[in-house]
């Protein structure tokens, strides 16, 4: 089971970024929970120098967040489109939201719209064929559920515009409401981002490393902590029913798995940045703990079962205590080690979600 044993008060989630809490501030300024086994230790996050050691290598994923969220129509009906994840045909996953009226997205309590009947709420994405109106002049029309384990992402194509430009033109990072405003898509970006050549991204930040400055990695570097970038573009998660992942793009490449394996082999500790950089790194892992260059899609779930094959530390951001992501890092520290930390990061008022607090698990 995913859960940890906690309540996490509505006051401890996060609702805008840290340099906008604390005037005068940097990205740096959040505060870092230690987790050693079930040692726990405070610290700020601008402390993470003096907590790693010369030969530590920090996996970072490279992708840019996307402003994945389009405002549309079906029929007279307004909705919001969240591009998930392009595929390699060319269609994008999407999933249809409606607009709350505070800024954020609710789930769909039935599709139809425009004199169509509307399906049962499981299908509230669909039905195939549904065509959603969207700027530009574009068209979207929805063809197939990704996945048989539910209705909340079709697969959909796009007419009269490239999804890309779409995004740059007309979109803007989705965003959740516990949040307080829209965000410009800078405040979601991290340092490690690169742009991709196609255009694709990550529907939602990869959060864990939104508190890296480039001060802060110059300072990393300059101690001996080394860095291996790795891609992977996240799609949208599910804000009600904590679904596990659904398959995404990565790539590891051979300078990447180079650094894993000598600092593995050097007795340096491999700390993923984010479940995503997780993810990354064990689906290009032999059952030998080899990392290999790798380019394609993961449905890679590490689970407790499964468990962790080079990936040693993690540092990540504080999940809800239901969230799938919780069984990852009980893979990476153990069940007890999780318990321990997040009892603590709520009696310390640590703060959740991407623009919260960063905990880092380590052997």
């Amino acid at each position: 089971m995913a859960s940890v044993a906690v309540r996490v008060p509505q006051e401890l989630s996060a609702r805008v970024p840290v340099e906008q809490r604390e005037p005068g501030r940097d990205r740096d300024g959040v505060r870092l929970l230690v987790s050693r086994g079930t040692e726990v230790s405070h610290h700020a996050f601008g402390e993470l120098p003096g907590l790693l050691r010369a030969g530590d290598l920090l996996v970072v994923n490279t992708s840019p967040t996307l402003a994945a969220a389009v405002d549309g129509r079906i029929g007279h009906t307004r909705v919001v489109v969240h591009f998930s994840t392009r595929g390699d045909d060319g269609r994008w996953a999407v999933e249809l939201r409606e607009p709350d009226g505070r800024g954020t997205t609710r789930a769909r309590a039935g599709g139809g719209g425009g004199g169509a009947p509307a399906p049962a709420p499981a299908a509230a994405g669909g039905p195939a064929g549904t065509k959603v109106r969207l700027p530009g002049g574009a068209r979207l029309v929805l063809e197939e559920p990704l996945s048989a384990r539910g209705e909340r992402l079709w697969w959909a194509r796009v007419s009269r515009a490239e999804v890309p430009g779409l995004l740059r033109e007309y979109g803007r990072p989705i965003r959740y409401s516990y949040t307080e405003r829209d965000q410009p898509l800078s405040v979601y970006q991290t340092v490690f981002a690169l742009p991709s050549g196609d255009g694709t991204g990550s529907a939602e930040m990869p959060s864990a490393a939104r508190p890296f400055t480039a001060r802060l990695v110059a300072e990393l570097v300059s101690r001996g902590v080394q860095f291996a970038p790795v891609t992977l573009h996240t799609g949208v998660a599910s804000a009600e029913s904590h679904e596990p992942p659904y398959p995404e793009r990565f790539a590891v490449p051979e300078a990447s798995a180079r650094l894993i394996n000598a600092a593995r082999a050097g007795g340096g500790r491999v700390v993923a940045v984010g479940t995503t950089a997780v993810r990354a790194v064990e689906s290009a892992a032999g059952a030998d703990g080899v990392v290999r260059a790798r380019t394609g899609w993961t449905d890679l779930v590490v689970t407790p079962e499964r468990g962790v094959r080079v990936v040693e530390g993690l540092l990540t951001g504080l999940h809800e205590p239901e969230a799938s992501h919780l069984l990852m890092l009980e893979a990476v520290a153990g069940r007890a080690a999780i318990d321990r930390g997040y009892e603590a990061a709520v009696r310390g008022r640590y703060l959740w979600h991407e623009f919260g607090d960063v905990h880092l698990l380590l052997p």
